[in-house]
């Protein structure tokens, strides 16, 4: 959500909702002691102001005038709670991707980490209200190779996260003079393979190095040949310890890549001259990782000019006498150019890049070698001045074009609306089966009954699947006899749909736009008579437009304003409306009331576990989607487990542990568990092996202490100003600027998919646990120590306060820092890169926006921490913060 402007073709509603919401939630303002009973007891008033103090949102909604007519039906259909046409939500972030070779523009990036980045986080905030990320994958990274070959694939999925994910810019590339490291591929198809041996076979070619580093996965579906992790050989190659032997088997390492890489192209050249493979496929063995990035980048993406940008810096006089420095900035091979892929690099930079982006999109410069470095920070420093001041106004020139061009699509309750909806459409394509319980709330939709119908089942057993697969099924139950009205919220999974308050409000609106818009903002700001308004309105439905209301997960509403008491619940319904609501029975009292209000138990609709036979189904769909299929033995260990347990979400767990299987894995690597929270800890423990238990806790820590959610520029903030998790980072180095390499937490992100859900909260992006039950295994798990959960929160709170924004942090030197670089002092200062945390934004034109992340995350991390004195003087007895809630 954001403010409003002068310059927005939009304007305010007459009445905002979050200014009743302020109105209405206040401890002051409000006389509800009649209505739920909660707030008018003495002994709760303080927790209640509190609460209310950290959930009340103070951005003002806005309502379109005068829409186009692709807007207007855009707006129709999706507050009509159709899931077809429906534009993709507006998300509050600039995510950006920079791709460059591993050496060649270290004293650029480094100035964008340290200089520019922050200010750009600083523009995006105070003038749109977005939060800004950058994805500098080689940044803080000591090494192309990984053990597991997986870095490549890794950043076009980072790519393609920010072409999904970002408002305006999502790619920048540096092309230079160097074409970059061309990576021997980590799976081959087998045909392929095979096609490839034979071919070097014929020539009388010894492909034992090629048996032994790729081995058939015939779990892949074609089968194919995968590069096995360089460690399962070479044992020592991460083993920082004892840096001889993580030398002799680095040096072997590339030794094998060098013959296997001449290996492979050679074959490929081969058969590409036979007709046996396409130019493609052949190019594929000579690529370099840099290409491949701009091919996803800007090659095959969409509208380009519009989000990418290209830097080509042209270095004179390269000194080839310094030929390790010289191989920094141009690929050498056998002590001289490789003109091999300086060929490729001139086709890519010169030729094809330029037919895609438009001029101005591209930007030149040429600078002179110097000295020993080539590119000296003080010889260069104009040169380097001028790059970033270029880099900061072109990105955000994007940005404030990407807003003007989707200024329309800013309405705050359009997109709480299209969020749900969105969310909806994505969970329903993972529904399977369900077939009765399907045709039970079909026939409740069809037959004449004014009694709400509830879905009740355990934690995981997918009733948030079977609400968003009802959903988008009711439209085609009905036919072409009336065309229904759908209203979707998942409580709890954003601001405006986990308070009763802002959620009734958001809901009658929504009610309002399709039958009656005389009664848009006429929600009140008194409790009692919202919850009035609400069954009132509803009452608007019709034959030619019934009003289907569906609430998922109950028990996830808040309590505040006595919601869970459900004085605002219709036991009985107008007509032509229908209310399905969801719950977790003992999870909250709000089963016992609801049994109350809906006596009739044939309006319960039970959601069982899958059962064996479905669960099994479930788990060879999902493989066979992904390419991937199981051995017999494999097969029978997941039968084995399904007999121990059949909720969705282990099914789920299962088919994510079993889908990394390859058809050679060991048994001791293919093991599953018999429960849940065993089967939750063994994926946690599976990712501090594969990461580092420090910096995994640590992250996931964070993630569950927070209030609302927690976004991923935060996450590396927080990791940044974590001098235990930076410790253990660097214990073998020491960075130009003390943070987190991005690519860590990205490679953590990607080892939990579908677990970490993504929604607005803020007004920014936030992650957080998709299952109740992850956020109860991370909480037990890691938070066993109350001193690290008091940390935790204590180390958000001055995160939220800004302690460290702009202000070096000082740390201690480990001893084998010290001993390793001879570092004499004990103690080193170092600025974080973190934001500034002011109550209010203020931009250049005049124009101020709340930050209502500290405002709603603050004092929750302050009263978890136990910080009660700053709590008190800096939040519930502080003027400037009040006034800004």
């Amino acid at each position: 959500m954001y403010s409003t402007s002068t310059k927005d073709p939009l304007r305010k509603r007459a009445k905002s909702t979050n200014n009743r919401q302020s109105s209405g939630n206040s401890s002051v303002d409000r006389k509800s002691g009649k209505n739920g009973g909660a707030l008018a007891k003495t002994n709760s008033k303080h927790l209640s102001s509190l609460t209310l103090l950290m959930s009340q949102n103070n951005e003002q909604t806005q309502v379109v005038d005068k829409l186009d007519p692709i807007t207007q039906d855009a707006f129709d259909r999706v507050f009509c709670g159709q899931f077809s046409k429906i534009p993709k939500p507006q998300n509050k972030l600039v995510r950006v991707f920079t791709s460059s070779t591993f050496t060649d523009t270290t004293v650029e990036r480094n100035a964008l980490m340290e200089d520019i980045y922050p200010k750009l986080k600083e523009y995006c905030r105070e003038t749109h209200g977005l939060d800004f990320q950058v994805v500098d994958m080689r940044w803080g990274v000591r090494d192309e190779a990984t053990d597991d070959h997986m870095t490549t694939k890794l950043c076009i999925n980072e790519i393609a996260n920010c072409q999904r994910l970002s408002v305006g810019p999502n790619f920048v590339v540096f092309l230079c003079q160097k074409y970059g490291y061309r990576p021997i591929p980590s799976e081959i198809l087998s045909t392929e393979f095979e096609m490839l041996k034979r071919t070097l076979k014929e020539e009388h070619e010894d492909v034992t190095v090629l048996e032994t580093w790729y081995i058939e996965d015939t779990n892949s579906v074609p089968p194919m040949f995968v590069l096995q992790p360089i460690s399962s050989i070479l044992v020592n190659f991460n083993n920082k310890r004892i840096p001889k032997l993580q030398e002799q088997d680095a040096k072997q390492w590339w030794e094998n890549e060098a013959k296997m890489q001449q290996f492979l192209r050679k074959a490929a050249r081969s058969c590409y001259e036979k007709g046996l493979l396409d130019h493609e496929t052949m190019h594929n063995y000579f690529m370099s990782v840099t290409e491949r990035e701009v091919i996803h980048g800007i090659l095959k993406a969409k509208n380009p000019n519009e989000h990418c940008l290209c830097y080509i810096r042209h270095i004179n006089n390269i000194s080839l006498t310094q030929m390790k420095t010289a191989s920094k900035f141009v690929d050498i091979a056998h002590n001289h150019v490789n003109t091999e892929a300086q060929k490729y690099l001139a086709n890519l930079r010169d030729e094809r890049v330029p037919a895609k982006l438009i001029g101005t999109n591209i930007r030149r410069s040429t600078v002179e070698w110097v000295g020993r470095d080539g590119i000296d920070v003080q010889y260069h420093a104009e040169y380097i001045r001028q790059f970033c001041a270029d880099f900061y106004r072109s990105i955000t020139q994007m940005v404030d074009n990407a807003m003007e061009k989707h200024a329309r699509f800013r309405d705050p309750l359009f997109t709480e609306v299209l969020t749900h909806l969105t969310t909806g459409l994505t969970v329903s394509k993972m529904f399977f089966g369900r077939d009765e319980q399907l045709q039970m709330a079909k026939g409740y939709i069809m037959k004449n009954t004014n009694i709400p119908m509830v879905l009740q089942g355990e934690n995981g057993c997918g009733k948030t699947s079977l609400m968003a697969k009802i959903a988008t099924s009711i439209r085609e139950w009905y036919g072409d006899s009336c065309n229904p009205v759908i209203l979707l919220r998942f409580l709890g999974t954003s601001p405006d749909s986990s308070n009763i308050v802002p959620l009734l409000t958001t809901v009658c609106d929504q009610i309002a736009y399709n039958y009656d818009e005389t009664q848009k903002n006429s929600a009140p700001s008194e409790l009692n008579k919202l919850f009035q308004h609400f069954k009132k309105i509803t009452s608007l439905a019709s034959r030619e437009r019934p009003l289907i209301i569906i609430f998922d997960s109950l028990d996830l509403l808040s309590k505040i304003d006595g919601a869970h008491e459900l004085l605002w619940f219709p036991p009985t319904l107008p007509p032509f409306v229908k209310l399905f609501v969801s719950m977790t029975p003992g999870a909250s009292n709000i089963s016992n009331k609801i049994q109350r209000l809906v006596e009739d138990r044939r309006q319960y609709l039970e959601v069982p576990s899958l059962g064996k036979d479905l669960g099994f189904r479930v788990v060879k769909e999902w493989l066979s989607e992904r390419g991937r299929t199981l051995s017999e033995r494999q097969s029978t260990m997941v039968s084995k487990a399904l007999d121990k347990c059949t909720l969705p979400l282990f099914v789920k767990l299962i088919f994510a542990t079993v889908s990394r299987w390859k058809s050679y894995s060991r048994p001791q690597d293919t093991v599953l568990f018999s429960s849940l929270q065993e089967s939750i800890n063994a994926l946690f423990h599976r990712t501090e092996s594969q990461h580092g238990k420090l910096l995994v806790s640590h992250a996931i820590s964070y993630i569950s202490a927070a209030r609302s959610g927690i976004s991923d520029s935060e996450v590396e903030d927080l990791i940044s100003l974590d001098d235990k998790v930076l410790d253990d980072i660097y214990q073998y180095h020491l960075p130009p600027v003390r943070r987190i390499p991005p690519l860590l937490w990205s490679r953590i992100r990607s080892d939990l998919p579908g677990y970490l859900s993504e929604r607005a909260a803020d007004g920014v992006i936030v992650l957080n646990w998709y299952h109740t039950q992850f956020r109860q295994v991370a909480i037990e798990r890691y938070f066993k120590n109350v001193n690290h959960l008091e940390t935790c929160h204590s180390a958000m709170a001055e995160y939220f306060l800004g302690v460290w924004g702009g202000v070096p942090k000082p740390y201690q030197y480990t001893e084998m820092q010290k001993q390793r670089f001879g570092v004499t002092e004990n103690e080193g200062l170092a600025d974080r890169k973190v934001p500034k945390q002011p109550n209010v934004f203020h931009s250049k034109d005049g124009h101020h926006r709340y930050n209502t992340r500290k405002l709603n995350e603050l004092p929750y991390h302050l009263l978890r921490a136990g910080r009660i004195e700053e709590l008190l003087s800096l939040c519930l007895f502080d003027y400037d913060f009040l006034h800004a809630k």
